[in-house]
């Protein structure tokens, strides 16, 4: 679980998070999505401890982060897994030292084991005997899944999706979609997804949070979507043309 209370942070003279008031829930895709400039990158940030908030608190269970030590910091990076926008493969790596590379860096694995824990998670990911290709080598479907594989090779607690389908066609998207919901129900891990992508959002939207101007301005699931009467998600999830002929529809079946 991670929870963020009351956190307002400021970048120059702008003020970028108001009083951000949220709970991200161990076990579901948890989704952060907005407009360009409506904070949530800045929010997501703030979670993994690159921003530090002017005002209130993250926590990670019960533990504020501000309040942690040195030892307790370098464990929750050890925890956490990342999925960034543009995949970061290391170009001069192949996909095994790729995959590998976090055990390198927070584990005293042997090689042999750490050998077994990446060809586990390429596994999972549905790309084996890939291991010794490179990053130019393969699609970009291919590369987002070798990030996956990498963002949970030490097992995290928790998993945080930087627009994970960026790039994609909607094909390789919605694969995407379900294997980050899989492996979070699997793993049980607490994981918070930056989209813009609305089949994202009603794919896989266990819990949204709805940024506008730095406020958090609508929560809930992707099942209360539609029931809602609250003006900036309807806005925002009719800027699409798809969800605009889905509300026409359903205006003309009623």
């Amino acid at each position: 679980m991670i929870k963020a209370e009351n956190i307002s942070i400021r970048l120059g003279d702008e003020e970028i998070l108001k009083e951000i008031s949220t709970t991200f829930d161990r076990g579901k895709t948890n989704l952060v999505i907005g407009r360009s400039g409506s904070g949530k990158t800045v929010m997501v940030k703030c979670l993994i401890g690159l921003f530090t908030p002017d005002v209130g608190s993250i926590y990670f269970e019960d533990k504020a982060i501000k309040v942690m030590n040195e030892n307790e910091k370098r464990i929750l990076r050890e925890d956490t897994g990342m999925l960034f926008q543009g995949g970061a493969l290391f170009d001069s790596m192949n996909i095994e030292e790729n995959v590998m590379f976090p055990l390198r860096m927070f584990s005293n694995k042997k090689r042999p084991e750490m050998l077994a824990r990446v060809n586990e998670v390429l596994k999972r990911v549905e790309l084996e005997n890939v291991n010794k290709k490179f990053p130019d080598e393969i699609s970009g479907g291919m590369k987002k899944r070798v990030s996956i594989a990498r963002a949970i090779v030490n097992k995290p607690k928790y998993l945080f999706c930087d627009e994970p389908n960026s790039g994609l066609d909607p094909k390789t998207a919605t694969l995407i979609d379900n294997l980050i919901q899989e492996i979070t129900k699997e793993n049980n891990i607490t994981t918070v997804v930056v989209t813009h992508d609305m089949n994202s959002v009603m794919e896989i939207g266990e819990k949204i949070v709805l940024l506008k101007n730095g406020r958090i301005v609508w929560e809930g699931s992707n099942q209360e979507i539609f029931k809602t009467d609250n003006k900036d998600i309807s806005d925002f999830v009719y800027s699409s043309d798809l969800f605009k002929k889905i509300r026409d529809i359903q205006i003309e079946e009623q």
